[in-house]
């Protein structure tokens, strides 16, 4: 047997345990068709949750994260979709969104503590953990604050029922809690900071 069909048949045996990488592409227009279905959350839930299952065809896809950030995938007026890359042990302050939103982890772990309004400001009430594989939901009027908690990179894929980065709406100061404004920018901001931090 030549040394040409050995090796051949050396990578055939190797390539057939190797899964094809996450097509986004298609992954953005099932998001969009499931949008339209009469419970859009959740359908679109169910697109993310298959894409999240086989976390390494995810991240062979979008890519290992390597700094803090949003990669847009999709931006339009009823729908956002961005992998979100978190620096090691990174923080968010507690912050809404006023629209639906669903959360999976390809890679690291996302810790929120779930708020709700009281009759001071805001209270925690709750916690989740997402782990690689995980996908959650979150309501119109969710509060929540996330950390990384791990000495590594996470990434995930947000999406969002609505314009993520054109929507008004409040974030909380992480000490004091006095709720001050917020939108895509100032989120964006944060997540630039974030690097500055990594890089000193």
């Amino acid at each position: 047997m030549s040394h040409a069909v050995t090796d051949y048949l050396v990578y055939a045996y190797a390539n057939q345990f190797v899964k094809p990488s996450m097509d986004i592409d298609r992954f953005v227009e099932d998001c969009i068709n499931a949008n339209s279905d009469p419970d859009p959350q959740a359908a679109v839930k169910e697109v993310l949750a298959r894409a999240v299952h086989d976390p390494a065809r995810a991240l062979a896809a979008i890519g290992e994260p390597e700094q803090a950030g949003l990669k847009v995938l999709l931006r339009s007026e009823t729908l956002t979709i961005f992998c979100a890359s978190w620096t090691p042990q990174m923080n968010l302050m507690p912050h809404n969104h006023l629209m639906w939103a669903n959360i999976g982890i390809y890679t690291g772990r996302e810790d929120n503590i779930l708020w709700r309004r009281s009759s001071d400001g805001i209270q925690a009430y709750g916690a989740e953990a997402l782990f690689e594989g995980d996908t959650a939901a979150l309501p119109v009027d969710a509060i929540h604050s996330v950390t990384n908690p791990l000495q590594r990179f996470t990434g995930g894929i947000h999406i969002y029922g609505g314009d993520f980065f054109d929507t008004a709406r409040s974030q909380w100061n992480p000490e004091t809690l006095e709720e001050g404004p917020s939108d895509g920018a100032v989120i964006q901001a944060i997540f630039e900071r974030e690097n500055e931090r990594l890089r000193f």
